[in-house]
């Protein structure tokens, strides 16, 4: 794709050391612009698709360019992979309703990454403060029945929202925790200091702690 001279000037002020604030701060100044979001992302880097998720038109992300921008994200490594696809859900897909739409649909979505929004997204429904939806005994079904069946991106995300039901709903707290006991899922991981571990049973102990307080 022939790139702007926009583009091209973005571009020259994006570096190894370019943070997050600073992509956030240049989107700001850009706002809205698909089609300088599409240049940006066609430089297959991280960082200028980082910024390029930011000032996308959601308007415009029909099931066919996601699927296009799902396989863009593919040839990442596993880090970057994963960065990108909760990044374009956190500012993109999760902000409209026919985005949403699409994302119900993914459950069984033959891409990994889709079904990893979609049960991310069911996570997002429960702990960003709202009363959690009515569906928490059939995904946890689901999550029960297979969860140790998937790849290991889906199964951090049935994991979270496992965790987030257990958190926020008390009535499944002792199933949530039964099923990381069963499972023992990041039973061992090592976790970095003041950080919440993954293994079911610990993280819904400190979180419904620092909800009492």
């Amino acid at each position: 794709m022939k790139r702007s001279s926009q583009a091209e000037n973005i571009l020259a002020q994006i570096n190894s050391e370019t943070k997050l604030g600073d992509l956030r701060k240049l989107a700001s100044e850009v706002k809205k612009d698909h089609q300088l979001a599409l240049e940006l992302w066609s430089t297959g880097q991280f960082l200028p698709r980082q910024l390029a998720i930011l000032i996308m038109d959601k308007k415009q992300l029909s099931q066919e360019l996601i699927d296009k921008l799902d396989n863009d994200i593919r040839q990442h490594s596993e880090d970057e992979r994963l960065q990108l696809i909760d990044w374009l859900m956190a500012n993109q897909l999760s902000k409209d309703k026919k985005t949403t739409s699409l994302i119900e649909t993914w459950e069984n979505s033959q891409s990994s990454l889709q079904r990893r929004v979609f049960w991310y997204h069911q996570a997002r429904l429960r702990w960003v403060g709202q009363t959690p939806p009515s569906n928490s005994s059939t995904l946890l079904s689901k999550i029960e029945a297979n969860i140790e069946k998937e790849v290991p991106e889906v199964q951090w995300a049935m994991n979270f929202t496992a965790a987030q039901i257990g958190i926020f709903e008390g009535k499944y707290r002792s199933r949530c925790v039964a099923l990381g006991e069963r499972t023992g899922l990041y039973k061992d991981e090592i976790v970095a200091k003041n950080c919440t571990p993954n293994y079911l049973p610990k993280f819904i102990a400190i979180q419904v702690d620092k909800l009492k307080k």
